[in-house]
């Protein structure tokens, strides 16, 4: 099912989500704040990673236990430092991908779960995307090694991830992103500028923990 996805993303060069800027010039990325990295862990995606100027923060170690799987229904991802709070729904390539002739209909108010991604703590990737927009993933840009990603369920059983990897300039043809296997982590993506062109920007952060 993941081939025939990225199959799909390799025509339309990734997905595009609009800013908060107006949409007649492109919005340049705030740069990204530089921290001290900590020690280097093997990374999930050790190609990108060659390139990136950011280095990697040292993982928790994982639980010993995987969760039977659980339904996204009613699930928030929470960056509690980047004022991030959004429910998660699960994404649609044909409404959220640009095309000739469409230029995608990503919808707002929410992280979206891109078909064919691992569901949250069964290990693998689970990728999130969501439009660069107060209230959304603007605040992404400023994602910061060691910030704390929490998804939430309406029972209160939660999963913590960290931020180990930022990537702010990521071509859209790169679908390897999307892949579903792996180590367990989430890839969260937002846009930098208006068009299906403009590089995505995305964070990695990997399990911290789990309670319930």
């Amino acid at each position: 099912m993941y081939r025939a996805l990225v199959a799909c993303l390799a025509v339309a060069a990734g997905l595009a989500l609009s800013i908060q800027s107006s949409p007649g010039a492109p919005a340049a990325v705030p740069p990204v704040p530089i921290v001290s990295p900590m020690p280097t862990i093997a990374s999930p995606t050790p190609q990108a990673m060659a390139t990136t100027p950011f280095g990697a923060a040292s993982a928790p170690a994982t639980p010993s236990a995987t969760p039977e799987p659980r339904s996204i229904e009613g699930v928030h991802i929470v960056i509690e430092r980047l004022a991030i709070d959004l429910p998660l729904v699960w994404g649609d390539v044909q409404r959220d991908v640009p095309r000739e002739g469409y230029p995608g209909a990503t919808p707002e108010r929410v992280a979206l779960v891109f078909p064919g991604s691992a569901l949250p703590g069964t290990g693998g990737n689970t990728y999130v995307y969501s439009h660069a927009r107060t209230g959304m993933f603007l605040s992404l840009w400023q994602a910061r090694f060691g910030d704390q990603v929490v998804l939430r369920w309406p029972d209160g059983w939660q999963l913590g991830y960290v931020v180990t990897e930022i990537v702010p300039r990521v071509d859209p043809s790169d679908t390897r992103w999307l892949d579903a296997a792996g180590p367990e982590r989430l890839t969260l993506q937002t846009s930098t500028g208006p068009y299906p062109w403009n590089p995505r920007f995305i964070v990695v952060a990997v399990p911290l923990g789990r309670s319930s």
